[in-house]
């Protein structure tokens, strides 16, 4: 018997879980696979929608009562670094990159294992192993980079350099899709996090593409309150992409009425060359 993949995406919902980003709250993901011919035009299309990848997964929230997470982006032709965003450039300048097609190394999963017990030891990844973090980095079905940040060895080596910082990336048709970086601890004086937003705010730049996307804004997360820092930003709401403003005129507050059903949201998803009649939520 032949079997045939759908011809359009059909659409999920998770089951409520605790939400990662504010205390209290539950959390719920509309998602689709990617899969096939239509994998990288879908990825293309649903990241400007709001979606974001995991693996084979791309997925947005769709919480009953909550819509405090916005996906949010950096418009690379109005980014202008801060006094103290060019200090963290000049702070990092020891450091080389290198991207790579996605390929999980021991070393990175060192340095991923040593991130994840100094910041995020309680999280939803805290155990993953290694043949967990070699599907992260290596299940990809779109254009997928992992740019790799090297420093000057410890033993004083002239030559030999030790992996510092990894970021796997998505390679998208209008930018660069940050989809999880990691870093060493020791080096958070640096701030290897947001170094690593403006290094691919630069490649993006070389490469003549228009936005880097940085994941979600959640006003009132701590965790994520280093987003509404950078220039340029705009986050995806009620369907469209609005420059961020001010970052205190958005709230976080649960409202039942603030979330659309989950058949308008799915009705209202542009695809790549498929009838909008034919998606389907299952």
């Amino acid at each position: 018997m032949r079997h045939t993949l759908p011809l359009a995406p059909q659409f999920y919902v998770t089951a409520p879980q605790p939400c990662p980003y504010l205390d209290g709250r539950v959390e719920r993901k509309l998602f689709t696979a990617l899969q096939g011919d239509q994998a990288i035009p879908l990825n293309d299309a649903l990241s400007k929608q709001g979606f974001r990848r995991s693996q084979n997964v791309l997925y947005r929230p769709s919480c009953a009562e909550c819509t405090a997470c916005y996906s949010a982006r950096i418009r690379v032709a109005d980014f202008t670094p801060t006094r103290s965003q060019k200090r963290i450039i000049k702070r990092n300048g020891h450091l080389t990159r290198e991207a790579s097609t996605p390929w999980a190394t021991e070393e990175q999963f060192q340095l991923f294992r040593s991130y994840l017990d100094a910041r995020h030891a309680d999280g939803g990844m805290a155990d993953m192993d290694i043949f967990e973090f070699a599907a992260m980095i290596e299940e990809t079905p779109v254009r997928s980079r992992v740019i790799e940040y090297s420093r000057p060895s410890d033993e004083g080596s002239s030559t030999r350099r030790e992996l510092s910082a990894v970021c796997l990336t998505d390679v998208l048709d209008d930018g660069l899709s940050m989809v999880y970086s990691f870093f060493e601890p020791d080096s958070q004086i640096n701030s290897p996090g947001t170094y690593i937003i403006l290094d691919h705010v630069e490649i993006a730049r070389e490469a003549g593409l228009p936005y880097v996307y940085l994941g979600f804004w959640v006003p009132g997360s701590q965790k994520m309150g280093y987003k509404a820092k950078f220039s340029g930003l705009e986050v995806f709401r009620d369907g469209e992409w609005h420059d961020l403003g001010d970052p205190q005129r958005y709230s976080n507050r649960t409202d039942p009425m603030s979330s659309k059903p989950i058949s308008d949201q799915v009705a209202q998803i542009t695809l790549p060359d498929v009838s909008p009649t034919a998606r389907k939520l299952v």
